[in-house]
């Protein structure tokens, strides 16, 4: 199994990154604050103002470190990356698969099935562990009510042939599922009413598009790791400068972003205060929440679960790379159809 190396997020403003012998050196005002082995890296994700010396960003390219940068608010602006890797016939064989209307769907369907399970699952779990605490009945019954109609979104899958009802299904049980999402908080300073993504004008929706962002960042870096195509996705339609299939691989690993951010609130390591809202009605999160969040995930991708596809207990951060494994077997005809992550 591939270890589980480690992404850096440096947001520290002025903040200059150069390498040194081995190390990754981040200075601030031309003091050193943090120096960092360099063999240890998967990533750099950028916030702002961070400067890369040229050649640290070429060592990183040659050695297949991504260096993606953010605007302060999370926003993607850029990615540096090396030379493709892998097998261009599996990219091929992708290509040639994402034109296949059956194929591209059936694809589709299981990422769906997967996303919708483990959305399900959320809401299961909290019944089971929070059950004797819902003091109110129509709570109780909504969510009960919820978790049924997931389960039936769930079974209609299997009956689209297209892309676009995909979708639609998909549409209602995000509909469905967002809609108790605010039954799932037990912090009183927090309230959601509905998912916000552009831009997001609450906390809740604030910490889902910068976690969902960050989800998307691994996943992208997983595909590309693996010799696949990012950009050529199944669920999601082409369009240039987007990562569809990236997009496509974070939807069933997007219920895992939801319970991080529901443990977050619920155990109360945020508070109102941790936020910022703008002119234009955004919500962000300040800078040193920030921080403590970005560490506070990175200790989250270590926690280890077991994966029923290769029968073996791994760390979370691994999720994206062992999915984006799984896809390139089904696409080299090794296994017969694509298997999402469903998580027990």
């Amino acid at each position: 199994m591939r270890p589980l190396r480690n992404v850096i997020y440096v947001q520290t403003q002025n903040a200059w990154l150069h390498k040194d012998n081995e190390n990754l050196v981040l200075k601030v005002d031309k003091e050193t604050k943090a120096r960092v082995p360099i063999h240890k890296l998967q990533g750099l994700v950028c916030f702002g103002q961070v400067t890369i010396s040229p050649y640290l960003m070429a060592h990183c390219a040659e050695n297949g470190i991504t260096i993606t940068f953010l605007n302060m608010f999370g926003k993607y602006l850029a990615r540096v990356e090396g030379p493709v890797s892998g097998n261009v016939l599996l990219r091929r064989t992708q290509h040639i698969t994402g034109h296949n209307v059956e194929k591209s769907v059936a694809i589709a369907q299981t990422m769906l099935t997967g996303k919708l399970y483990n959305q399900r699952y959320v809401i299961r779990r909290y019944l089971r562990d929070h059950r004797e605490k819902i003091s109110d009945d129509k709570v109780l019954v909504e969510l009960e009510t919820a978790e049924k109609r997931l389960t039936r979104c769930l079974t209609q899958l299997t009956d689209c042939k297209t892309i676009d009802t995909l979708m639609g299904r998909e549409g209602e049980a995000a509909q469905v599922y967002f809609g108790v999402f605010n039954h799932l908080i037990r912090q009183a300073d927090f309230e959601f009413d509905v998912r916000r993504r552009r831009p997001p004008t609450d906390p809740v929706n604030a910490l889902l598009s910068f976690f969902y962002t960050l989800l998307t960042h691994d996943c992208r870096s997983a595909l590309e790791t693996t010799g696949l195509d990012p950009a050529s996705g199944f669920l999601h339609q082409l369009r240039s400068g987007r990562p569809s299939l990236a997009l496509d691989m974070a939807e069933e690993l997007r219920p895992m972003i939801d319970r991080f951010v529901l443990s977050l609130i619920n155990k109360r390591q945020l508070v109102s205060k941790d936020f910022e809202t703008w002119p234009n009605g955004s919500v962000t999160l300040k800078d040193e929440p920030r921080k403590t969040l970005l560490a506070a995930w990175q200790e989250r991708k270590q926690d280890s679960l077991f994966h029923p596809w290769f029968e073996e207990t791994v760390p979370i951060g691994l999720l994206p790379w062992l999915q984006a494994q799984v896809l390139a077997r089904f696409l080299r005809g090794d296994c017969d159809s694509y298997v999402p992550f469903l998580w027990k």
